[in-house]
């Protein structure tokens, strides 16, 4: 079974509060015959128009392939949080990675923050970007590791930009009885992430890159002049990005050994009128410190936008609703008479390690991937990076290549199971209070 087509009609996007309340993009043709390019892109999302945007305004010849419509994907279905840092805390890197690739981590991780505001900025996209995320710390425990690192960046990276919260001001802050202290992070944000995705791919369009839709890649012949094979076309190219993510399929199996794809789920509730401020009082994004995470914030129309739950196999759960509204009323009891509008899932893909996998399969194929629920910034920056690569700048790429990234255990055919049981373990300590 294709993930591309397990859970969504071709070429349509997921009934999502994001798809209904974005200004619609006129769509791109699909690739018809054959066509000659200097770099061919596969995957519409984040990274693959961050690449085509980027090496399209360098002067390369670029053609980019979505299978169904760009921002499809994990890019136009998640929660829009514009996260600081790496998916892991730079002690853990510092650890894992020594301490100079580690700040120059936490320095690509803000550089792809910028890169985003940039790019709102630049291309006038109308994507909502508001500052704020907060860390809201699901167990006492954790507050004092939380703002013990919040004191780390303070005094070794000079980011000087996180508020400590209490017990009582979390509370104050987010109308619920369940977090028991944490932090806000004001150099992260959130904004509306398929918008986000249309201005890039607006962008890219203005600078030159053609685009195709309805353009599913099948199939990848390596060698000096990769052969990039659609339905109904082809593309004969020098170089090839993999920009997938969880969509990936069988196109590079040594990725795929590496990058697994997780669902996710969100739900958007009908407005909340003036019950919007009992519910968050100010205009910030929440991600809590469960393992599996729950993260939610206000849209712009006064709905609570919640996402929590994950799935391991192919299909969705024929109630998207009731999977997400379980721990929407751990966190929020009082809404449990609000009605939810909107629900959708998503396919994202991880790593053993939880960090993003650059790698370049051959000589001439470059892929970024595995960005963990970290991707609004660092999937932007990796599109970035690997047009840089191609352009003869290969530092940045080569140090997000250094990250560690083992296969998961138990192959394709056992690794999803193998995590299910593993994720069922945390899920049980979450419920402890381990």
């Amino acid at each position: 079974m294709n993930l591309l087509f397990a859970n969504d009609r071709r070429g349509e996007y997921p009934q999502s509060w994001y798809a209904a309340t974005a200004k619609p993009l006129a769509p791109f043709s699909a690739l018809e015959g054959e066509t000659r390019a200097d770099i061919c892109i596969v995957g519409g999302g984040y990274t693959g128009l961050s690449a085509a945007l980027h090496l399209a305004q360098a002067g390369a010849d670029v053609v980019l392939l979505e299978a169904h419509r760009v921002g499809f994907g994990a890019s136009g279905r998640n929660g829009g949080q514009v996260g600081s840092g790496q998916r892991l805390e730079q002690d853990v890197l510092e650890r894992m990675m020594g301490d100079s690739d580690a700040a120059a981590l936490w320095h690509l991780a803000e550089d792809a923050k910028k890169l985003v505001a940039d790019l709102i900025k630049a291309h006038e996209i109308p994507c909502d970007y508001r500052p704020g995320v907060v860390h809201a710390d699901w167990r006492a425990g954790d507050v004092r590791h939380s703002h013990a690192y919040a004191e780390k960046l303070r005094q070794e990276y000079e980011y000087d930009l996180i508020e400590t919260l209490t017990r009582d001001e979390i509370r104050n802050l987010v109308g619920s009885d369940a977090y028991q202290g944490g932090y806000i992070d004001w150099g992260a944000g959130h904004l509306h992430p398929l918008e986000f995705a249309f201005g890039m791919a607006r962008a890219a369009r203005d600078s030159g890159a053609r685009v195709h839709e309805l353009s599913h890649v099948h199939h990848i012949r390596a060698g000096d002049r990769p052969l990039v094979q659609t339905d109904r076309g082809r593309v004969t190219c020098d170089h090839v990005i993999l920009a997938a993510n969880g969509y990936l399929g069988g196109l590079d199996r040594s990725v795929a050994s590496r990058v697994m794809p997780i669902n996710n789920f969100i739900i958007a509730t009908e407005p909340l009128g003036e019950r919007a401020a009992s519910v968050l009082s100010r205009d910030v994004a929440v991600a809590d410190s469960k393992f599996v995470i729950n993260y939610f914030r206000l849209t712009a129309d006064k709905r609570l936008l919640f996402g929590g739950g994950e799935s391991y196999g192919y299909r969705f759960p024929a109630d998207i609703d009731a999977k997400v509204r379980k721990p929407m009323l751990e966190v929020f009891p009082q809404l449990a008479e609000v009605k939810t509008d909107y629900a959708w899932g998503g396919t994202l893909a991880i790593t053993m390690k939880r960090l993003p996998h650059l790698a370049r399969p051959a000589p001439n194929i470059l892929s970024a991937s595995g960005y963990s629920g970290h991707g609004v910034a660092l999937a932007t920056m990796a599109g970035r990076i690997m047009a840089e690569a191609l352009g003869g700048d290969a530092r940045r790429f080569d140090l997000m290549s250094r990250l560690p990234a083992p296969p998961f255990p138990g192959g394709t055919g056992l690794r999803a199971p193998l995590l299910a049981l593993a994720m069922g373990w945390f899920a049980l300590r979450d419920r402890l209070g381990l």
